[in-house]
């Protein structure tokens, strides 16, 4: 079960990882115009971290709400261990969110040292 939640925990971070890569590519342009504005990197870093953990925060908030609902359909399935175990249900998240900052941070960094030319002439 660990290897299966730590395949899991992987995947997750993958998963965010690619999608806010995507994200950054398909708005290089505005980065770009952002920072031919006058925008510095830490703004555009800090505003790619900040969409990027806030659609992770509701995804994990999303499934804890489910797995709790699942703990208690399964509470039967289950021996000496709890169903709702609170330690659980609060390191798993936040360990969820650490991951999300590390697979956030790197395209957010990336994002942060854009050449306002080369990714204004990007069509």
């Amino acid at each position: 079960m660990t290897a299966f939640g730590v395949c899991a925990l992987g995947l997750a971070g993958i998963g965010v990882y690619g999608l806010v890569t995507h994200w950054v590519q398909q708005r290089s342009r505005e980065l770009g115009v952002r920072v031919a504005l006058g925008a510095d990197g830490s703004r555009i870093a800090a505003m790619v971290v900040r969409q990027g953990m806030s659609l992770a925060v509701i995804g994990v908030g999303i499934g804890v709400v489910s797995a709790l609902g699942v703990a208690r359909a399964i509470r039967g399935l289950l021996f000496g261990v709890p169903a709702n175990d609170l330690i659980v249900f609060v390191s798993i998240p936040l360990l969820l969110r650490v991951v999300a900052l590390v697979a956030v941070s790197i395209p957010a960094w990336r994002a942060s040292r854009i050449d306002p030319l080369t990714a204004l002439r990007i069509e």
